[in-house]
């Protein structure tokens, strides 16, 4: 359960907004997606391999002038 604490002086838009921030952090919606479908456990390694690849090409763009 979630649970946000709300001022009376914060309005509806912050509290709505606390919310789907604590909610995205939980990852109950990526979890319902990834159980949708099965994936063999040797594409899921391969995935989160070329994802790795992927953000060290991009740290290494931004270090270069």
């Amino acid at each position: 359960m979630i649970l946000i604490n709300v001022k009376e002086s914060d309005s509806l838009d912050k509290a709505l907004k606390k919310f789907k921030k604590k909610f995205e952090k939980t990852g109950v919606v990526k979890e319902l997606r990834a159980r949708q479908s099965f994936e063999k456990p040797c594409i899921t390694k391969r995935m989160q391999k070329i994802r790795a690849a992927y953000r060290q090409k991009m740290q290494r763009q931004e270090m270069e002038p």
